[in-house]
């Protein structure tokens, strides 16, 4: 339980693997919030995806007050921040080169001189990028931006019983935090509607977590450098589930599950959709199958697979009146036979090349970006690409994603009982963490968020 006061044990938010941001960018995060509304933040940028070679640290204190619920976001929390500095610390001499370059060519002439021409390398030397006493800010040519922190969500939950090995008392408490716009050019003005990967409470967190001591005990000056990961072969043949209710931006809650046929590259995918942020109030749910290419190494994101996905046949089903009534108010030939939708009665949509009115287009070709790892227990986890912030499909080369959406979890072997199980509403919240899973309200979030103050030197 958390207190708001002075006499707090100091808490820290992290990352507990190396993230991958759309770019591609490839990064470790610490947080720490305190009780005046202050916070630090640091955040840790490499060249690989194993977060083993270094670029340069940012140092980011602000302040941030929390507002309201989100009335876009159901279980957010909408926030307001401000930054009073962001300092950089290089490490290596190419690293210096190649950020200094970017800052000089696209923040502006009040930074074109940031650093001199030809600086050596100062080891452990903080540059200030942004102070607001100043009135500087010299951080867009980096395309760096905190909006993560007008959108706020904090978890406490029991995970499933095969995770709690070795959990204590099991409780794990999570810090979700806004997405960042999977175009470039709009990172700098986007509001966030979607979370990206949570950071997890250092000292309540999924055990065990290789990552998280080393991020934990990390600085500017000694930034985490991850254990070293294998890299797998892309072998997809399976049955890949969610492991929670995943929020993507515009306001989406959904579960997946995908079966894949490694023999004929075929492949089925069960998306079921909700109307609230736990997966408990399913909305509708797609049926989709097709086939899919073998796959490349990706030149531009390490470590990834590039594939081809076709959609060539889908199937809906409506789960709530409010959706009935939308499929049966549409043209005729847009989505099915419309006037015949009932609740919990799956009808094809092949004949009507897809559902206009649930964004459904068929035939349909994905250009995607895959990822197996194992997690600290060894278990499969496959990664596939972020879709569109915009909300539109990766179905040309140069909307492939550069960034992953939350893992699937790999099941057991092949299981008739599995998929009957899928189709009708298969992950459900309380399947997943035995009815455990809560969202604090904005008092408790305070009482999270509340630890002892840190000074940057």
């Amino acid at each position: 339980m958390y207190y708001i006061g002075t006499t707090l044990v100091q808490q820290k938010l992290l990352s507990f693997r190396c993230e991958v941001r759309p770019g591609p960018e490839f990064l470790t995060r610490s947080y720490v919030f305190f009780p005046n509304r202050l916070f630090k933040a640091y955040q840790f940028y490499y060249r690989d995806p194993a977060c083993q070679d270094t670029t340069y640290s940012l140092v980011i204190k602000g302040k941030i007050r929390l507002r309201q619920a989100s009335w876009i976001t159901r279980g957010a929390t909408e926030a307001d921040y401000h930054l009073h500095k962001v300092g950089i610390v290089f490490h290596s001499q190419r690293a210096m080169w190649e950020t200094v370059a970017r800052i000089n060519q696209s923040s502006g002439e009040h930074c074109s001189e940031f650093l001199p021409a030809g600086r050596t390398w100062a080891p452990g030397a903080l540059y200030e990028l942004l102070s607001a006493k100043a009135e500087r800010d010299c951080t867009s040519g980096l395309g760096f931006a905190m909006h993560e922190l007008s959108l706020v969500r904090v978890e406490k939950y029991q995970p499933p019983l095969f995770l709690q090995q070795n959990q204590g008392n099991g409780e794990v408490e999570e810090l979700h935090l806004g997405d960042i716009h999977t175009e470039w050019s709009e990172r700098l003005h986007y509001r966030p509607t979607g979370y990206q990967r949570p950071l997890q409470n250092a000292m309540h967190h999924i055990h065990p977590c290789p990552a998280c001591g080393i991020v934990y005990r990390a600085d500017e000056h000694h930034p985490p450098l991850l254990p070293e990961r294998p890299e797998l072969p892309m072998l997809l043949t399976g049955r890949w589930v969610s492991s929670q209710c995943e929020v993507r931006p515009a306001v989406l809650f959904l579960t997946r599950y995908f079966i894949f046929h490694g023999h004929n590259r075929t492949w089925e995918g069960y998306y079921h959709h909700y109307s609230d942020p736990l997966c408990k109030q399913p909305t509708f749910t797609v049926y989709a199958l097709g086939h899919y290419t073998q796959g490349a190494p990706s030149l531009i994101v390490r470590g990834g697979t590039e594939l081809v996905f076709k959609v060539t046949h889908a199937r809906v089903t409506p789960m709530d009146q409010i959706t009935v009534t939308m499929l049966n108010s549409t043209d005729f030939g847009n989505c099915g036979e419309a006037g015949l939708w009932r609740i919990g009665e799956e009808m094809d949509v092949t004949h009507t090349n897809g559902c206009a009115a649930l964004g459904i287009r068929l035939p349909h070709m994905e250009y995607e970006l895959f990822r197996i790892e194992h997690d600290a227990k060894d278990r499969s986890l496959l990664y596939i690409g972020e879709r569109p912030t915009d909300g539109s499909s990766p179905n040309t080369p140069s909307k492939r994603p550069t960034s992953y959406q939350s893992p699937l979890l790999q099941c057991g072997g092949p299981s008739a009982a599995l998929a009957r199980l899928s189709k009708s509403n298969f992950l459900r919240s309380d399947d997943v963490s035995s009815g455990a899973v809560k969202t604090l309200p904005q008092v408790s979030l305070l009482a999270f968020l509340s630890i002892q103050l840190v000074r940057w030197d």
